[in-house]
């Protein structure tokens, strides 16, 4: 089954700070959190212009992603 949204980026410990993707669209979302037990939020990642993040995938690189993410 494919996932609908993958981790692509994971930095922090206590102050944890995602990105996904989702794959059906390519757009991206950060979550925050200072304490990931205590909650968090999440907004869609936007460029200078104000338009949301897109990476666009291919089924390779979907493939690729989950080969990844398996490994974890």
């Amino acid at each position: 089954m494919k996932e609908r949204f993958v981790e692509v980026y994971s930095q922090g410990v206590t102050n944890v700070r995602k990105v996904f993707v989702d794959t059906e669209t390519g757009v991206n979302y950060l979550i925050a959190s200072s304490n990931m037990t205590g909650g968090c939020g999440m907004t869609v990642l936007v460029d200078a212009d104000g338009k949301p993040v897109v990476t666009h995938l291919d089924e390779r690189d979907q493939v690729m992603m989950g080969q990844l993410l398996d490994r974890r």
